[in-house]
């Protein structure tokens, strides 16, 4: 079983990046800030919103 998945995962196309190659957000940086912090939690107020929104109707 293992002989006949071994070649499925190590098949990772040329030119994409490995999971490996990630790095960690840089805070410092105004647009990490922004798409991992502020706009998680805009989303998730403006859900809160709507379904109390929805409940009055």
């Amino acid at each position: 079983m293992l002989n006949t998945l071994y070649p499925l995962l190590l098949q990772l196309p040329i030119g994409t990046r490995n999971p490996d190659d990630n790095s960690p957000i840089d805070l410092t940086s105004a647009f990490d800030v922004i798409v991992f912090i502020i706009l998680p939690i805009l989303v998730i107020i403006f859900y809160i919103l709507w379904r109390k929104k929805k409940k009055k109707n």
